[in-house]
């Protein structure tokens, strides 16, 4: 036991010594061509020069590998920037209701690929004409307490049967789910996939909340 506390504590002198000194490699050039490690891609043994190649290909790789990930990400995020902002102009143009609820659908299935969606709304209409759209429909307490929890954006497999009336249909396998409304909450923008895998509770919000927060907008200049 004393040999081996004596051999660890040796070792940490040693990495100490070397990081205190950097240039004892310097000062002992020899050592680089006589010191063989053992070899981390394999059998046998290497030089120290040799396994600092290595690393450093083994570094490299590495920052190759994680600017791949983040030049993919910045890829796929620039392209869902530009779906949103068709969006936005398509929701600036519309004129009523009607207008924007069908550039939303639109603007959903063509360009985010989302066949299904549903939007809930339980406010007055400005114009009484628009109560007889879809949109408007009796919301129970349940729901509407559901959604003034909503701080973020729900996303997920399923959706508790409490609150089962915003399906979109009975296909519907995953969900995204942001409210409407800015202080006050009028109503929810469901959008639903038939793919299990579509929407689930780790991916990220942003996107789903600005597009909740942009049909808001929209919607409210139509509210009483």
């Amino acid at each position: 036991m004393e040999s081996q506390a004596n051999k660890i504590i040796n070792e940490a002198d040693v990495a100490q010594y070397l990081e205190s000194n950097p240039e004892f490699f310097s000062n002992n050039i020899g050592l680089l061509a006589t010191m063989y490690l053992p070899n981390p891609h394999g059998s046998g043994t290497v030089s120290l020069a040799e396994r600092q190649q290595a690393a450093q290909r083994d570094k490299i790789r590495q920052i190759e590998r994680k600017y791949s990930e983040l030049l993919e990400f910045g890829i796929e995020n620039d392209a869902k920037s530009n779906k949103v902002h068709k969006l936005t102009l398509a929701l600036l143009n519309a004129t009523n209701l009607n207008e924007i609820t069908k550039a939303l659908h639109d603007s959903l299935l063509n360009d985010f690929d989302i066949s299904t969606t549903k939007v809930m709304i339980w406010a007055e209409p400005r114009n009484p004409n628009d109560a007889t759209q879809s949109a408007f429909q009796d919301v129970d307490g349940v729901t509407k307490i559901w959604a003034e929890s909503l701080i973020e954006p729900y996303c997920g497999p399923s959706i508790n049967e409490g609150i089962s009336g915003i399906r979109p249909d009975a296909e519907a396998k995953s969900y995204a789910i942001t409210r409407l409304g800015d202080g006050t909450i009028f109503g929810l923008l469901v959008m639903a996939s038939n793919d299990e895998s579509r929407f689930y509770p780790e991916m990220g919000t942003l996107f789903v909340k600005r597009i909740g927060e942009l049909v808001s907008a929209a919607i409210q200049q139509h509210l009483s």
